[in-house]
């Protein structure tokens, strides 16, 4: 187990899963020995790791962009990073959920200090 601390503002929502049948259903998992509901701990460190890498290469994407192109605004670098973004969740390509594609930008924004 790390001693690294996850940030009390990045997302923890449960994976969603469901089960057929009519009776109520907990989904659970093994893990050492225990049934477990929803991450480890070890688990939503690995993605906050994920979020905090991509937040760290939108900052290095939107200031070579805004060198490159004086005539680009903050919001819009951030726009299209987003764009981006959205599109590889939607496409399949990036496994994120919702909360923690709007973490990662405003971690971004954050760290540009915008």
């Amino acid at each position: 187990m790390s001693n690294r601390t996850i940030p009390t503002d990045f997302p923890r929502e449960p994976p969603l899963g469901s089960a057929p049948g009519a009776q109520p259903k907990l989904l659970v998992r093994l893990v050492d020995g225990r049934y477990v509901t929803g991450l480890t701990e070890e688990e939503w460190l690995g993605r906050y790791d994920g979020c905090e890498d991509l937040a760290q290469q939108f900052v290095r994407y939107c200031a070579r962009k805004l060198a490159e192109n004086p005539s680009l605004t903050h919001e819009m670098c951030l726009a299209r990073a987003r764009k981006g973004f959205a599109l590889k969740v939607q496409q399949g390509e990036w496994d994120f959920s919702p909360a923690e594609q709007d973490w990662v930008m405003k971690r971004a924004r954050q760290v540009l200090g915008w």
